[in-house]
């Protein structure tokens, strides 16, 4: 089945059109500036790449010009709009209401409208995705895919927080977890790796620009590192990860920021790129630190460090864990950084081999034959999973 695959921000759109079955990419893209001028980039595997320049005041032109382009006779793919059989739509936060992935209809978006609290940045940017779609394309299902779905199995000793509680039973204050459909892609596919065992434990470890770790019992999750929001975990790229949060009434004291500002320093200022004062990029600190910048060295040890803690820790609360998966734009590609994580970890079985982890952005199985704990890098596939839940679902 022929899925196109949307991802909406608030000025931009990531769009992706694939076979179902197998994963087959016919043309991917992006509409930026949405809103301010318009630019589209469209990609179509063995084609030159395609920019233009094209108005989308709102997100209704950025999906009309996407599928303008799809049926172009010389840049498109398809001769109609019509061979898209269904539209999957990932959404950020389905708060408590949703712990898998949905056909698109009034309910549900009713239901997407009541988490935006919880995601205010992203589902008011995500339902302009779906509501575009179904004013151009009335007649193609939609289907809306969670970042929050997987981690839903967790236990309430995962997920509560140690808050008066009746804000988790009034304003369902919780931990929910995210890049769920990524842990989701790469768990199932380590288990796959590991023979298909009746029990495994395995930790995945999505590490990008935006981070996240997922203890994962049986396939299901038991805990996760984000929480609320994706603000939570170790330090990110421009996110701080966990903090004290009397650092928020110090500094917002001292320096009378509103809590808006100071979740702006924590959101977009924070992170690699607040303690090195470099950037957010994993390889401008690696070249800062090979030139003798601490600060820069300093990000670098605190991501590590953080990652191992958590690691240790889900391998603690799951009592072993019989896989640690590095997947994502860092831990599909940095060599250096999965074996600094790995180091020290012998006491858990854990045994990198260093020859064959010399490889970026493959799937490979980087443990020594001695090693106890299998270490895999598997490439993230999200569009995959998400064709997958749309194709599914709509065949039912």
């Amino acid at each position: 089945m022929k899925i196109l695959i949307i991802n909406a921000g608030s000025s931009s759109l990531k769009y992706q059109f694939m076979e179902s079955e197998g994963g087959e990419v016919f043309a991917k893209g992006l509409c930026e500036r949405i809103g301010i001028d318009g630019r589209l980039t469209h990609k179509v595997p063995g084609r030159e790449d395609v920019k233009l320049d094209i108005p989308m005041p709102t997100h209704n032109e950025a999906i009309q010009a996407v599928l303008d382009i799809m049926v172009d006779p010389e840049k498109g793919v398809i001769s109609s709009v019509d061979e898209i059989a269904a539209v999957g739509h990932r959404v950020l936060h389905g708060g408590m209401a949703f712990t898998a992935s949905c056909i698109i209809d009034d309910a549900c978006i009713e239901a997407i409208k009541k988490c935006i609290p919880l995601g205010p940045l992203h589902n008011p940017a995500n339902l302009m995705g779906i509501e575009a779609c179904q004013k151009i394309m009335p007649n193609t299902p939609q289907v809306a895919v969670f970042d929050t779905a997987f981690h839903m199995t967790m236990p309430p000793k995962a997920y509560i927080y140690a808050i008066p509680y009746e804000y988790y039973e009034k304003d369902d204050v919780r931990r929910y977890g995210f890049h769920g459909t990524s842990h989701r892609y790469v768990s199932a596919r380590a288990i796959d790796m590991l023979g298909n065992p009746e029990h495994s434990k395995v930790i995945s470890c999505h590490l990008g620009n935006g981070s996240s770790l997922a203890a994962i019992v049986d396939g299901k999750v038991v805990d996760t590192s984000m929480g609320l929001g994706p603000l939570a975990g170790f330090p990110m790229g421009t996110r701080s990860g966990d903090v004290d949060a009397t650092i928020l009434e110090y500094l917002m004291g001292r320096y009378n920021y509103s809590i808006k500002e100071m979740l702006n320093i924590l959101n977009k200022k924070s992170g690699v790129l607040g303690i090195s004062g470099v950037s957010s990029d994993f390889r401008d600190l690696d070249a800062a630190a090979a030139e003798g910048n601490q600060r820069a060295q300093l990000a670098l040890d605190k991501f590590i460090y953080e990652v191992k803690k958590y690691i240790g820790a889900y391998a603690a609360a799951m009592g072993g864990v019989d896989a640690i998966i590095f997947t994502a734009g860092i831990g599909e590609n940095s060599m250096d950084l999965r074996q600094n994580i790995c180091d020290g970890l012998d006491y858990m079985g854990v045994k990198m081999d260093a020859e064959k982890n010399r490889v970026r952005g493959k799937e490979a199985d980087v443990s020594a034959e001695d090693s106890k704990v299998k270490i895999f890098i598997i490439p993230t596939n999200e569009e995959l999973m998400i064709a997958m839940d749309t194709a599914e679902l709509c065949k039912k």
